[in-house]
């Protein structure tokens, strides 16, 4: 009996191992495919980091400062405007930079590309060859240095000779660009870095990703109008970062599509940007030309509020917008009263601070629009802030 118990135990054993083999071997199967096809997701993956790598030739040079500004002046190392700001950097920045070198700090790398007739475009470090070229010109005095101040008061001009030579033959170091490199490869590194003292606004990176697409020419266009340069004064600042251009884009997006928007208003913009690889550019231009036509002729003041001197984009985006979305339920539309343009309602629509709402946003381009169709108004409430002013009867 003891045997048999023994045995029975045994047989037991035997066919738990049997089928923890089983098991085992299903389980095998199973880790054997997944590794197949994780095998290719991570084939899948290395074939899309090594083409897009592909696209990314560059070499590394170190170039010395007299070298750069004489390759600058020379035309032989050009600042693309599509890629660039204007000069941006206040004299603090620039003092800042040169009081750099010669304290023998670190200075970021510079990025520029070949071109097909063997120049150089510097995608980033424009600001710091302006500077340089500033500062060697001797128009350039510095300020405000906190680490040299003995040299607070002077130009390049005040240097010794020795420290002049040190000063031009100081190396910077530059990332090449090959030929072959994209235009959609250079957008994407002027989108992603960013070295200056001064960082790239939203809308100067969109110009470098988008350029030389069809509705980034549009822009151009309508941004260089001299009607709506003259309807819509900007400071020279906005100006040189190229403000009126970023306000046609926001035309056409709120125009087009106000009611998608959400809250991220760069994000709204640039998926607005890159959905327009195909549309109608006589239709956009006659649009926008109406538009401009209309302001000129029923607001005095073009864009401009009494009594100042630019024009906020929130309130550029409520009059273009209102007017264009007004003259498409009426294009023949001449409204009867104007005097709601400088009153109390419209201030409160167009007060910078409701700028990334959707709920002002709509707001106030509606509240333009329905003004000029004749809607009926209903009381202006302060403490409600979700409310137009208008009443439309269609409502």
């Amino acid at each position: 009996m003891e045997v048999m118990r023994q045995t029975k135990k045994n047989t037991f054993s035997l066919l738990d191992v049997n089928r923890h083999f089983q098991q085992a071997a299903v389980m095998c199967l199973r880790d054997d495919n997944m590794g197949r096809k994780a095998k290719e997701i991570d084939s899948d993956v290395v074939n899309q980091i090594n083409n897009v790598r592909k696209e990314v030739s560059y070499s590394t040079r170190d170039f010395a400062i007299d070298y750069i500004v004489d390759q600058y002046q020379e035309e032989e190392m050009v600042i693309p405007y599509q890629y660039q700001r204007g000069s941006v950097w206040s004299s603090k920045d620039k003092c800042r930079f040169i009081e750099s070198i010669f304290l023998g700090l670190p200075i970021p790398f510079m990025f520029m590309s070949e071109t097909s007739e063997g120049r150089l475009e510097i995608i980033d470090g424009a600001q710091r060859t302006r500077t340089l070229e500033q500062y060697m010109n001797g128009d350039l005095k510095l300020s405000g240095l906190k680490k040299l101040d003995k040299m607070n008061g002077s130009t390049y001009k005040n240097l010794t000779e020795y420290y002049k030579r040190k000063f031009n033959k100081t190396i910077l170091r530059v990332i090449v660009l090959a030929e072959e490199t994209t235009l959609d490869i250079r957008g994407e590194i002027f989108s992603r870095i960013n070295t200056t003292g001064k960082s790239a606004r939203p809308s100067e990176v969109r110009r470098g990703i988008f350029h030389g697409t069809k509705f980034k020419n549009l822009l151009e266009s309508c941004a260089n109008d001299e009607q709506f340069n003259k309807l819509c004064p900007l400071s020279g600042m906005s100006k040189t970062r190229f403000e009126h251009e970023e306000l046609v884009l926001r035309f056409f997006a709120y125009l087009n599509d106000y009611k998608s928007f959400r809250h991220d208003v760069d994000d709204f913009l640039t998926k607005y940007y890159s959905s327009n690889e195909t549309f109608d550019e006589s239709a956009f231009q006659n649009e926008f030309h109406r538009m401009l036509n209309f302001v000129e002729r029923f607001f005095i003041n073009g864009f401009v509020r009494e009594g100042q001197k630019y024009v906020p984009r929130v309130r550029f985006e409520a009059i273009s917008v209102g007017v264009a979305l007004a003259l498409r339920e009426n294009p023949d539309l001449e409204p009867k009263l104007m005097n709601w343009v400088d009153d109390e309602i419209f201030y409160y629509h167009t007060r910078t601070h409701a700028s990334n709402s959707q709920e002002r946003l709509a707001g106030r381009v509606e509240y333009v629009r329905d003004r000029l169709l004749g809607k009926e108004v209903l009381p202006f409430d302060k403490n409600n802030t979700a409310s137009s002013g208008i009443q439309r009867k269609d409502n």
